[in-house]
């Protein structure tokens, strides 16, 4: 378990040089595949899984539009590759063993993450708290959340009036028990 704790860490280690060379989208769809989760770019109805197989083209011609991290490693130490990201619009994490609230609390202090994204799904990921739900209140433009299967909240009347109070157009859809 520690060897792969310790791996899943290394796939997630920012590499800045990178970023400066291939661009924010690149870069991050190289850390995203690695670490197991999917990308869809703008214009593009199929979601890219193969990391061997990521397009090539001049730079910033793939835009990442939609992330979905089912099942994958990506953790907090990774996060810095969203910054340079300024479209996109829908991210699923399901299945997230290393999501925790100080994820989603550096989610919604993304400047472009505060533009662009509309939806966010939230499922099976054990380590969020109401702590991490609340912080998603400064993702203004975030239209639709979808929450499901998260234990570790309590509070959640109070949890969610805060964040209908903070984003009055957020359609919230709960499925916890």
């Amino acid at each position: 378990r520690s060897f792969w704790g310790w791996l899943n860490a290394v796939f997630n280690k920012v590499d800045y040089e990178r970023i400066q060379a291939v661009g924010p989208d690149r870069a991050a769809s190289e850390w995203l595949l690695r670490c197991g989760a999917l990308v869809r770019y703008q214009g593009s109805p199929k979601w890219q899984q193969d990391y061997n197989g990521l397009p090539t083209g001049p730079l910033g011609k793939y835009k990442i539009e939609a992330i979905n991290a089912t099942d994958s490693c990506i953790m907090y130490r990774g996060f810095d590759y969203l910054d340079g990201l300024e479209h996109v619009t829908d991210i699923r994490l399901e299945k997230c063993m290393y999501i925790q609230d100080e994820c989603l609390q550096r989610l919604s202090e993304t400047n472009n993450l505060q533009k662009s994204l509309l939806q966010l799904k939230i499922i099976s990921c054990g380590n969020v708290t109401d702590k991490g739900i609340l912080a998603l209140h400064k993702l203004m433009n975030l239209e639709y959340l979808y929450l499901s299967d998260l234990p570790g909240i309590r509070e959640k009347k109070t949890t969610f009036h805060a964040l209908q109070q903070a984003l009055p157009n957020l359609e919230l859809e709960l499925d916890l028990e």
